[in-house]
C-alpha cells in the first residue's frame, strides 16, 4: 500500500496549532465562535498497540510502526467562556486504496462526544489532501474534514447529523462548524 502522501499529511500535522472556529447550531438557530490551541505528537509503537487493544481491534497490522498514530492535546474556549480540555490517542489503519483515495479505520482511545474507545472510518484524498473522518456516536454522526492547504495551514469542516435508523441516509443536520487552523512556530 502506498502511504507516502498520507504520511506527508501527518508529518505536516505534528506540532502546535491554533484555530478559530465558528459553529452553527441549526436546531437552535445559534452561532458560536471558539478558539482552540492543540498539540499533535507522534505515538510510539507501545501506545499504538494500546489503542488497538482499547478498541478490541481484531487485526494487528504487521507494519504498525509505519502507521500514523498521534497524541492530541487540546484546550478550547468558547466566546461564552465554556472551556474544554482533552487528551486522546489516535491511530489510522489503512485497509484499501485506489489511485485517488486511501480508506480505512480511525481508532481513538477516547472519543470526543462519548468518553470511550471508538473505531471510525476515514478516507484520504491524495489529490486534494483532504482527510474525511466519519464517526457514528449513539445519537449523532460526525463527519469531520481536515484539508491541508500547506504545512502551516489547514481548513476544518465539521457536520453533525442526527443519527438515522440503521440503513437510512444521513439527512438531518444539527451542527456545522468551520475553522482555520494555523501552525504555531
Amino acid at each position: 500500500m502506498n502511504l507516502n502522501e498520507f504520511q506527508d499529511f501527518f508529518t505536516a500535522c505534528v506540532g502546535s496549532w491554533k484555530t478559530e472556529r465558528t459553529y452553527h447550531y441549526l436546531s437552535d438557530q445559534e452561532v458560536e465562535r471558539s478558539r482552540t490551541e492543540f498539540v499533535v505528537k507522534p505515538l510510539n509503537v507501545e501506545i499504538k498497540h494500546k489503542v488497538l487493544q482499547d478498541n478490541q481491534y481484531a487485526v494487528v497490522p504487521d507494519d504498525l510502526d509505519t502507521l500514523p498514530g498521534f497524541n492530541l492535546n487540546f484546550y478550547t474556549i468558547s466566546e461564552k467562556g465554556e472551556e474544554v480540555k482533552q487528551s486522546l490517542n489516535l491511530l489510522f489503519v489503512p485497509t484499501s486504496e485506489n489511485a485517488l483515495t486511501l480508506e480505512g479505520d480511525y481508532l481513538r482511545d477516547r472519543a470526543y462526544e462519548e468518553s470511550r474507545p471508538i473505531v471510525s472510518a476515514f478516507s484520504f484524498n491524495r489529490q486534494t489532501k483532504e482527510l474525511l473522518m466519519t464517526t457514528y456516536y449513539s445519537y449523532i454522526v460526525s463527519v469531520d474534514s481536515i484539508t491541508l492547504i500547506n504545512p502551516s495551514l489547514r481548513i476544518r469542516k465539521i457536520i453533525n447529523y442526527q443519527r438515522p435508523p440503521e440503513g437510512e441516509l444521513l439527512k438531518i443536520v444539527s451542527l456545522v462548524g468551520f475553522g482555520v487552523e494555523q501552525k504555531v512556530t
